[in-house]
């Protein structure tokens, strides 16, 4: 039976000196209108495909190879008499070789002022419908999808099913690939949608994981797009979990005055919003200077040269920032293991956590409470004052590890505490820590992530020197917690949204 190949590429690296070896070795050539011309020019002889199928090339080249003549012989079963039987009666040609590579779709969209209406003409539709159909034909089809291929494909002299099974996983393997590649596009047009890829190819080998004797890589999605490492050393594993803290975080605050964040081991050691940004610095330090050495400062606005020399008076490992004046990072840049990283906030939609057995997919909380939604459950009733600090401190308290307590005072932290199974014991840390800081928590607002199950954590909290407290609730002894509430002449709020961080 005469052996035939159906070349249809865009990539036409290698593709010549392949395709006359494959005529040596007694195969005729079919292909399609770009890459016939491309054969032929250089004296390949080749048939054309609307020879076969006696009908065009239409719509401008999107309908070239959608036809029964061209899948009938590619997806004929050659062990099965019935087919090759089909075959012959309809004067149709097996094909027993598929070449195919797609569009350079991902290549354009890369492209800076690329239209949508550019990007869809790269969109492939005969050429996935081609691999696919040989890739499921594998017992009776080969099939090529990369340039790479050819040299291994020529120079096997037994090609078994394993092998060509092999030849369709790859090929499966590329079509998935490409066809993440347009999902993410559109997810990036439309709401609600989250990008998909992950860069296997990209992938960056870490010195570590979380620790020196557990290997690690990061697999990028659309980092390069929202991170510029703009000096210092290699970024580390545990870096790259408190800047995804540190973004997530600071993504509340974009469009407010001035806001620092200082982050360490996934938890915020202080957040201030002030007049400039060194002031914003300064009283985010203030909360927790300890614990803030060696943690990650991020600005939601451009750093100045202010704001710079205050924080170079601390050690940190990471400064990130939307933008860096000329001045603030010629001078950051002295510290040379100090990592400066040039950010684009745009909120996280979704993430995906590996676990034993399997995968856990979550919406990300990007949940603010509007004001509206509030609900103050007790006699006393909050200031203006009250209410702002409340909004303030319930941006915070979403950012700690459960069970968080969280209080603020003036658009700043004042004790942080979080990752306890008991809310009680962080809100003894969180009272320790600002104790330890010399900040006196009377009149503050203190946030909590989830209710309080009975009225212990809340008087823990008036005894501290809250006036307000700001909570989901939802408890069965809700009325518990308010009438101790009541009795200590504080004012209580229900968000009716819990904030758990795992």
């Amino acid at each position: 039976m005469t052996k035939r190949a159906l070349i249809s590429i865009f990539d036409k690296e290698g593709i010549i000196e392949f395709s006359k070896v494959l005529i040596e070795k007694g195969y005729e050539i079919i292909s399609t209108g770009g890459t016939y011309k491309h054969l032929t020019k250089s004296g390949i002889k080749a048939v054309r495909v609307e020879d076969i199928t006696q009908f065009p090339e239409i719509l401008g080249g999107r309908v070239k190879t959608l036809h029964p003549a061209v899948f009938a012989g590619i997806l004929a079963d050659m062990t099965n008499p019935q087919h090759t039987e089909e075959l012959i009666n309809h004067n149709l040609l097996n094909i027993s070789l598929v070449v195919v590579n797609l569009y350079p779709f991902r290549e354009t969209i890369s492209k800076e002022g690329v239209t949508i209406d550019e990007a869809i003409e790269q969109i492939d539709i005969g050429g996935v419908s081609l691999i696919r159909a040989a890739a499921k034909n594998y017992k009776s089809v080969n099939v090529l999808v990369s340039p790479s291929q050819y040299n291994d494909y020529l120079s096997t002299e037994n090609i078994d099913t394993e092998y060509s099974m092999n030849l369709a996983a790859k090929a499966f393997d590329y079509i998935a690939d490409y066809d993440i590649y347009i999902r993410d596009y559109f997810a990036q047009k439309t709401k609600g949608l989250q990008p998909l890829k992950i860069n296997i190819a990209g992938s960056t080998h870490l010195r570590y994981g979380e620790n020196p004797h557990q290997q690690a890589r990061f697999f990028k999605t659309d980092f390069d797009e929202k991170f510029q490492v703009l000096h210092g050393k290699e970024i580390s594993y545990n870096n790259m979990l408190d800047i995804d803290a540190a973004m997530s975080l600071m993504e509340d605050f974009l469009g407010d005055e001035p806001t620092c964040a200082i982050v360490k081991h996934g938890n915020p050691c202080g957040v201030a919003v002030r007049g400039t940004l060194a002031e914003a610095y300064k009283r985010a330090l203030q909360t927790d200077p300890a614990s803030s050495f060696g943690g990650i400062i991020i600005f939601n606005q451009k750093l100045n040269l202010e704001a710079a020399q205050e924080l170079d008076k601390l050690f940190s490992e990471i400064v990130i920032a939307p933008g860096f004046d000329d001045d603030a990072l010629e001078f950051l840049k002295h510290k040379k293991n100090r990592r400066i990283v040039k950010c684009r906030f745009g909120r996280e939609k979704s993430e995906l956590r590996k676990v034993a057995g399997g995968y856990l997919y979550q919406e990300r909380d990007n949940m603010i409470y509007n004001d509206d939604e509030l609900k103050v459950v007790t006699k006393s009733q909050p200031d203006a004052g009250m209410l702002k600090d409340s909004r303030f401190a319930y941006k915070i308290v979403k950012a700690v590890k459960s069970n968080a307590v969280v209080f603020v005072k003036d658009n700043a932290t004042s004790g942080i505490g979080g990752g306890q199974p008991s809310r009680v014991d962080s809100t003894k840390i969180a009272v320790l820590k600002a104790k330890n800081a010399g900040i006196d928590l009377k009149g503050t607002v203190a946030a909590s992530d989830a209710y309080f199950p009975f009225a212990d954590g809340l008087l823990q909290v008036a005894e501290a020197g809250a006036v307000c407290v700001v909570q989901p609730g939802g408890s069965v002894r809700d009325q518990e917690v308010i009438d101790a509430a009541d009795e200590n002449k504080l004012v209580m709020i229900f968000t009716g949204y819990r904030h758990f961080k795992h």
